[in-house]
């Protein structure tokens, strides 16, 4: 993972006991449980894509483009440049996985 984790805490990276993932979205990948939200900053060229739910992306500004919200579904990625900073969080209350990846 080339990001650095400004969120105070990791512990709270699992879903809720009553939303089951499949081990083959676990794999390689990190969850963010319901109203959870984390802020990452890309260290090199790196891409986030969706595994399962959906996710609420914000891009901090940069020179070239202004701040910017999307919301990824499951399949969809984001390319994130080194030094760019997101926050995320699921876009409703079931929670999502990801993952974080070197381009």
């Amino acid at each position: 993972m080339s990001a650095v984790c400004t969120s105070p805490s990791l512990s709270s990276l699992s879903l809720p006991s009553q939303v089951a993932v499949p081990p083959a979205v676990r794999r390689g990948a990190w969850q963010l449980a319901p109203g959870q939200a984390l802020s990452l900053k890309a260290q090199g060229d790196s891409v986030l894509s969706v595994r399962q739910g959906r996710i609420w992306v914000t891009r901090d500004a940069t020179r070239q483009q202004a701040t910017e919200d999307l919301v990824l579904a499951p399949g969809e990625t984001l390319r994130v440049a080194a030094g760019q900073r997101v926050v995320m969080e699921p876009w409703d209350g079931f929670g999502a996985t990801y993952s974080w990846d070197a381009v």
